[in-house]
């Protein structure tokens, strides 16, 4: 009893002194909330002095919070009635707490007035968050941008979006018969599940150059527009006849006949093994809301699955989150750096309070597959299927187009991922733009104002 009398101290003094802050601040701790009562929730501001959420505190102690630009970081900030989201949850617990000047806050509890609570100072840049949410317009789907040396994320759109000055209203839209079955709180960045299209195919070129180290470039594939594979139709896009390609050729023009062709000679396990070591069916190195890709092909797989996985269809799903994550690696030699939306905590004075820099995940691949794979990447924007939104740009792209149907009807979304600066990266960006054939809004358009607005900004 003595020992177990001793152990447990001990731990109480380690939780007290080790533990306490991190379970304090966890965003699900809902003890938080306590701190209302005698703090005015800080502001969240951008990295370039942009205030995106504030608070005000009338004279009988009633605190109201207001969103200057409303949709536009709906659900990026998040909410902060009717529970919380965004980084209103993130950093609950920051925003809660006061490092005001010792003499002011005494003289503020004195007059029974709440103490003004920290700021948030993110990583988000206003321009590249206007240009990403004006140029995916009144369409469905999600822009997310970061730097691929650092994790900084630059901008995060999701539509359709909200108002959350008006989150009364938009909460009992939620719950009526006609808004039961509304998305409009969903953060597609993060939590949208869509098929890749082929953009997969960066991944499925990754474990072709991992099964023929030596001889990957030597690759060549005669393609007629369709062909059949395991019982499979795969046919191009429009159907189209690229005729006699390298490999280069066939991500630049992104031939599915060609890539259905590569798929059917991998390793299955071994794909299996390169897609987890790209977190699929796995946690991210994330502190938001998100959710899991999937992939399901594994060493028992029957071969008529793989045609349509290699080329991005199938059972095989990833947020808009995920795939920035896998183009930034390859940006970034290899390496992930941990997105992350936080980057200083002020007091209402402007002293720092605490400072955040980025972290490395690990190696997602070596620093030679990011590099082949880059330069193949390039090809997509200098004359294949991108080459037409950047031909003539003043940067040049490393990046791949995706059409991803989601019915038999020929419905499709589109994708764009990619990074600016393809020799020493400055952006990466990862679009999804839904119901793309009838909205004629293209993810490669959307991604090329987004980088038009980085380098104007220069």
């Amino acid at each position: 009893m003595v020992t177990i009398f001793v152990g447990m101290m001990a731990y109480v003094v380690y939780f007290m002194q080790f533990r306490a802050g991190t379970v304090i601040a966890n965003s699900r701790n809902a003890r938080q909330n306590s701190f209302a009562e005698v703090v005015e929730r800080g502001d969240i501001i951008t990295s370039d002095g942009i205030v995106i959420a504030t608070s005000s505190t009338d004279s009988e102690g009633n605190t109201s919070r207001s969103y200057p630009y409303g949709s536009m970081f709906a659900h990026l900030v998040g909410y902060d009635s009717y529970g919380k989201s965004g980084l209103e949850l993130q950093a609950n617990f920051y925003l809660l707490r006061s490092h005001i000047n010792i003499f002011e806050r005494v003289y503020r509890e004195l007059k029974e007035e709440k103490n003004r609570g920290d700021n948030i100072i993110t990583t988000v840049n206003y321009s590249l968050q206007e240009a990403a949410y004006n140029a995916l317009g009144g369409c469905k789907g999600a822009v997310i941008v970061m730097e691929p040396d650092t994790g900084k994320i630059l901008a995060m759109v999701s539509k359709p979006d909200f108002d959350p000055n008006d989150i009364d209203n938009v909460w009992a839209y939620l719950h009526s018969d006609e808004g039961k079955d509304s998305t409009i709180l969903l953060n597609r960045a993060t939590q949208g599940l869509y098929a890749p299209g082929s953009t997969f195919k960066v991944v499925t070129l990754l474990e072709y150059i991992k099964e023929n180290p030596y001889d990957y470039d030597l690759y060549e594939y005669d393609c007629s527009g369709s062909e059949i594979y395991a019982g499979v139709n795969i046919h191009c896009y429009d159907s189209t006849a690229h005729g006699h390609e390298s490999l280069a050729d066939s991500l630049a023009y992104s031939c599915n006949s060609s890539f259905a062709n590569i798929g059917m000679g991998l390793d299955f396990g071994e794909f299996n093994k390169t897609t987890r070591a790209l977190l699929f069916n796995s946690e991210l190195p994330y502190e938001g809301e998100y959710n899991q890709s999937d992939f399901v092909i594994d060493e028992n797989s029957e071969s008529y699955a793989m045609p349509q996985t290699a080329i991005g269809q199938g059972d095989t799903r990833i947020t808009p989150l995920h795939n920035l994550m896998i183009v930034s690696a390859i940006a970034n030699g290899g390496t992930l750096m941990k997105p992350y939306l936080i980057d200083s905590i002020e007091n209402d004075d402007g002293a720092r309070i605490k400072k955040y820099s980025g972290k490395s995940y690990g190696n997602l691949m070596t620093a030679e597959e990011a590099q082949i794979l880059s330069d193949y990447m390039k090809g997509v924007c200098d004359y294949g299927t991108a080459a037409r939104y950047f031909n003539g740009a003043s940067y040049d792209v490393a990046g791949k187009t995706g059409t991803a149907e989601y019915d038999n009807e020929g419905n499709c979304n589109s994708w764009f991922i990619g990074f600016s600066n393809p020799d020493n990266p400055d952006i990466c960006i990862s679009v999804v733009v839904e119901d793309s054939n009838t909205n004629g809004l293209s993810a490669s358009a959307v991604a090329k104002s987004v980088f038009d607005t980085y380098y104007n900004m220069q």
